[in-house]
């Protein structure tokens, strides 16, 4: 059987205007992995093959297949040639719940959203928030984006994965990576779930661009602060307001724009997630 790494090295040709050379690049690998719960397959994802019972626990959570990483009684990763398998077993109440909204199609990694079978499903509402008192600093905003570029292990390999961490006590306390961006957060939702950690009390940064899901996720983790690289969508931008999340964009490490819920961020020097 095909070992799944994240990455492999592959031969090809660079043509540059000084000529063409033989090269050697790592580059990711993208394998199907499928979410079995109770049996059935619920969702088909081309993902990165690392962290995978992280990426079945925050997919699990932020889809609103269960509400608890208790509720999954089971949780094994079965690899086959043609792909892998996150195998769980969910109480029936909740395994008869997922009929609602099947997934039974391989979604792109570009697309979080695809198997969807309806618009209801698609522009869900999200549970607030939960009210706290963090604030962060702008320097914190600039320290974990920086910080994240420089906890990219697979994307400095590669130059083509996407990067969610979760900035917590002035650090990045968990960082996960995947082709997909969606993937990311849902790796990074996990570690977070199973480590016990209260995820209302830091902010996670993203490598990506800001999409409707991408807030469902973070709304699903209880993140109150949601920064990211690049821009949001308008209809993001308008769920974050109404989820009470505060989201920052475009920062590049010396600046960013707050399109949501201003009042969390501080622009002095101390900050209160912790």
């Amino acid at each position: 059987m095909t070992a799944h790494l994240p990455s492999r090295s592959l031969e090809g040709l660079s043509v540059r205007s000084g000529g063409t050379v033989r090269t050697v690049r790592a580059l990711p690998e993208e394998t199907a992995v499928a979410l079995v719960y109770n049996g059935s397959t619920q969702a088909v994802m081309m993902a990165s093959p690392q962290d995978l019972e992280e990426f079945a626990v925050g997919f699990s959570l932020t889809e609103g297949i269960v509400a608890t990483p208790a509720e999954i009684e089971s949780l094994e990763i079965e690899e086959h040639e043609g792909g892998i398998e996150a195998r769980m077993w969910i109480a029936e109440e909740r395994a008869e719940a997922l009929g609602v909204r099947r997934r039974a199609m391989a979604g792109p990694v570009g697309c979080g959203l695809c198997g969807i079978d309806s618009i209801d499903q698609a522009v869900r509402p999200v549970v607030p928030v939960p009210a706290s008192a963090v604030r962060i600093t702008a320097d914190d905003i600039n320290a974990a984006v920086e910080a994240l570029r420089g906890a990219q292990i697979l994307h400095d390999r590669t130059r083509a994965v996407h990067a969610a961490g979760f900035w917590q006590g002035g650090r990045l306390a968990f960082v996960r990576e995947d082709v997909g961006r969606h993937n990311a957060l849902d790796k990074l939702a996990g570690a977070i779930a199973r480590a016990g950690v209260d995820g209302s009390r830091g902010a996670i940064v993203l490598t990506s661009r800001i999409s409707l899901e991408m807030v469902q996720k973070t709304a699903a983790v209880g993140a109150p602060v949601l920064v990211a690289v690049s821009a949001p969508t308008a209809h993001a931008v308008r769920l974050a307001d109404t989820s009470g999340i505060t989201l920052a964009a475009n920062a590049r490490g010396d600046g960013f724009d707050v399109f949501t819920h201003p009042n969390r961020v501080d622009p002095g020097e101390q900050s209160d997630v912790a």
